[in-house]
């Protein structure tokens, strides 16, 4: 998490966009991301120079190439270091007239990033906000991943906290939670079909960091971990380029983020390919219903979107695999036969692990829509024996439209930094879903249902018509009163009378 300067260095970028003209925060984030990955090109062919010098060797590759484009500019004047000297108007016209054209040839290598600037468009409208936003990125300190993966996790916060596109972003705290739960291992292969800014692969992709730094001393894991491990789709273009820009800046070399409608019969590939689901995919929206794929429609006959994503988690899942994704609190209780439906399949052909209860405030101001994270594993021959609940009530912010933060950085989130207080315990549950869920195969089978969380047996789920809401099962402690005689209650009234009249008498005594 970034603070002092570099944060009022971001803000600072921020505010120039808005006072230049460019208010939708998507925009200016696009704008950034093609302007750090010009910035990253650069450091790159600085760094093959600096190799090729010191080995006395050719280089190897070059990002910018020799000679000139068709219009007589030199390959080299493309370069960060080459454009941020020059005054603002002559910036501008290399910028718009040489530099973006240029980016948009990337994609002959294949690499992520290069294939989502095919369609860059350059639209800071006046050198002047151009000239003060390069001063301006010129100075962030982008020296290692940490700082880079905080800077651009700041940006995109940007995007919610404007008001606007707020949909395509899951609380990070949420997420990192869900990672944790889930514990990817190095061999896994994770996938999220409605990636957006690939908030699930980044935060994967941090833990393994943190959890399995011998993935970097492995030369087949550290392979693996670039090319094969992170799987995103999603259908729109600049959630694609921010998506991947975002991956870039963790560190993570040639991710496949790329577009695919994942409920479109025309990607219906990909059938038992990952070990690992974990994704907050869209619950409204139009669907084609004739364009969705055919064997999602086997498994479910439905248009709601939520139940398709579901059953597009367990084709795109091998056996074994497993998966956290977040669905709206109607899928845990639906009455149509849709819903009753991908439950069953859920508990009788799989293995349900776990439902944790979100609060309703979790994706405020933007939906109010009460959530769920499913935690289940694909079997395709059953296995669930008990089911884990939480009914989660605080994530350690406030659950109105302002989601105030309502404890300290450090005791924010599921593995907080300085263990809370039982009081501050009350402000966030996370550190204490994990906990418990680490449990669910032992100390936690004794709980009551009336505590926050409890296991149910899969019979008592049958029973109930494969209902998964935790209020089905939650029992509420009612306060025993004790029932007193008649006798004893006219006895207490006689002795408060005497008691009243005892002292009226000692009031007369002393008034005399």
């Amino acid at each position: 998490m970034i603070t002092g300067e570099l944060r009022n260095q971001v803000d600072r970028i921020w505010d120039a966009f808005w006072s230049g003209g460019i208010a939708n925060p998507l925009e200016v984030i696009d704008q950034i991301t093609y302007l750090l990955f010009l910035r990253r090109l650069d450091d790159l062919q600085t760094l093959e120079e600096n190799r090729s010098t010191r080995l006395r060797l050719p280089m190897e590759r070059r990002v910018f190439p020799e000679g000139k484009d068709q219009k007589g500019i030199a390959y080299e004047n493309f370069r960060w270091s080459r454009f941020k000297n020059l005054e603002p108007r002559e910036m501008y016209d290399v910028v718009n007239d040489h530099v973006f054209p240029f980016l948009r040839t990337l994609g002959g290598n294949g690499a992520t990033y290069t294939k989502h600037m095919k369609d860059a468009r350059f639209t800071i409208p006046t050198p002047a906000l151009l000239a003060k936003v390069v001063d301006l990125l010129e100075h962030l300190t982008m020296d290692d991943r940490d700082t880079n993966g905080d800077l651009y996790e700041y940006m995109l916060s940007k995007i919610a906290s404007a008001g606007q596109n707020g949909q395509f972003r899951t609380p990070r705290h949420i997420i990192r939670l869900m990672v944790e739960m889930i514990a990817p291992l190095p061999k896994d292969t994770l996938c999220d079909p409605a990636c957006g800014t690939c908030g699930f692969l980044v935060a994967a992709g941090e833990y393994l960091r943190d959890k399995h730094p011998e993935i970097f001393r492995d030369e087949k894991l550290r392979e693996h971990f670039h090319q094969k491990f992170f799987h995103g789709f999603d259908f729109d273009n600049t959630m694609l380029r921010i998506g991947s820009m975002n991956m870039l800046q963790h560190g993570v070399e040639n991710p496949d983020v790329r577009y695919r409608d994942s409920l479109s019969q025309d990607n219906a590939g990909d059938e038992e390919s990952y070990t690992l689901v974990m994704s907050n995919p869209p619950f409204a929206g139009s669907l084609d219903y004739e364009n969705t794929a055919k064997n999602l429609q086997q498994i479910v006959k439905t248009k709601k979107t939520e139940l398709l994503f579901l059953a597009l988690f367990l084709r795109l899942l091998k056996p074994g695999g497993r998966a956290a994704v977040i669905v709206p609190e109607g899928v845990l209780f639906g009455s149509s036969n849709a819903h009753k439906t991908i439950r069953k399949m859920l508990i009788e052909e799989q293995k349900l692990d776990g439902v944790v209860s979100l609060p309703g405030g979790v994706f405020k101001p933007y939906a109010g829509v009460s959530t769920a994270i499913l935690f289940f594993t694909k079997t395709n021959s059953g296995g669930t024996d008990y089911v884990w609940f939480y009914d989660c009530e605080a994530d350690g912010w406030s659950l109105d439209d302002k989601r105030t933060q309502l404890l300290s950085d450090e005791k924010i989130g599921a593995v907080p930094k300085i263990g809370l207080t039982s009081e501050e315990s009350k402000k966030n549950d996370l550190p204490d879903i994990l906990a418990r869920w680490r449990q669910r195969n032992d100390k936690e089978r004794k709980r009551d249902r009336t505590e926050q969380s409890f296991c149910i047996a899969k019979e008592d789920i049958v029973a109930q018509g494969y209902d998964l809401s935790v209020n089905r099962y939650k029992e509420v402690i009612h306060e025993e009163i004790k029932h007193r005689h008649p006798k004893e209650i006219l006895a207490d009234l006689n002795n408060l009378e005497d008691e009243i009249q005892q002292g009226m008498k000692d009031l007369e005594k002393m008034l005399e």
